[in-house]
């Protein structure tokens, strides 16, 4: 029981943070390798996935009824999201990700620097002006490619996410995280599926550690939407730089 509680708090705490700015399966995911260390792996993934959908569904939701969606540019990133996820996945066995990391990680140092020294960017909703045309291709191209990265590879999926939404389309971080969030939620289904169909799922895990993780997220949208995007931004910068010495260690120092 106590090991339970122990995720839970985490599962909150993962919630909290990835409501916020993503991030969240770097609390969530190692807490069940320390406290549920006899599940598979398969199920270690499968639960985990369960209990971040549900907490991020509470998120989607909470955005949607407060922020106000582009669906011009949402929905055909979510559309090539759900291919490039899939089309990643598939090619995930004939891949070793260990490979990329060093781009990965380089590609979150640029974009830390590039947000550290534009004190303005994402401060203010100034969408850019872009054709109809144009708008749909970017979104097109933002869901795709970071949909197949998700779907391939994974960690910074959110923070990539929103930092697209920013320089691309000019929004503010607020509502980047909101549009992450409803695109991550949406690609996370087909993984779902997979393991829903596999029965990798424990369920006597992912429901008490999925509401934990509802919770979380209920919180961290809360305190998202009543801080608006400076605070945003600023648990943007904190999250990516942990998730830069989070790469960086288990790439540099385990290998």
């Amino acid at each position: 029981m106590t090991l339970l509680l122990s995720l839970c708090f985490f599962a909150f705490l993962a919630g909290f943070v990835d409501a916020i700015v993503g991030g969240g399966g770097l609390v969530q995911l190692p807490a069940f390798f320390i406290l549920q260390p006899q599940l598979a792996l398969a199920q270690t993934l499968a639960t985990n996935k369960t209990a971040s959908f549900l907490g991020t569904s509470v998120a989607a939701v909470r955005y949607l009824k407060r922020v106000k969606m582009d669906w011009k540019h949402l929905l055909p990133a979510i559309i090539a999201a759900l291919v490039g996820a899939f089309s990643g996945a598939l090619l995930v066995s004939f891949i070793h990700k260990e490979q990329f990391m060093p781009v990965i990680i380089t590609a979150l140092v640029l974009v830390l620097i590039y947000t550290l020294f534009k004190k303005e960017l994402g401060l203010h909703h100034v969408e850019k002006n872009l054709t109809a045309r144009k708008a749909f291709i970017y979104s097109l191209l933002t869901g795709g490619f970071i949909g197949f990265y998700d779907g391939l590879i994974g960690p910074g999926t959110g923070s990539f996410l929103i930092f697209a939404y920013v320089v691309v389309f000019g929004y503010d971080f607020l509502r980047s995280s909101a549009n992450a969030k409803l695109i991550n939620c949406v690609t996370n289904i087909s993984a779902l599926s997979f393991f829903l169909a596999k029965g990798f799922i424990v369920w006597k895990l992912a429901v008490p550690v999925g509401a934990a993780n509802m919770l979380g997220n209920y919180a961290g949208s809360h305190l998202a939407l009543k801080k608006g995007s400076g605070f945003v931004r600023t648990a943007f910068i904190v999250i990516v730089l942990a998730l830069i010495a989070k790469l960086a260690y288990d790439y540099f120092l385990k290998n």
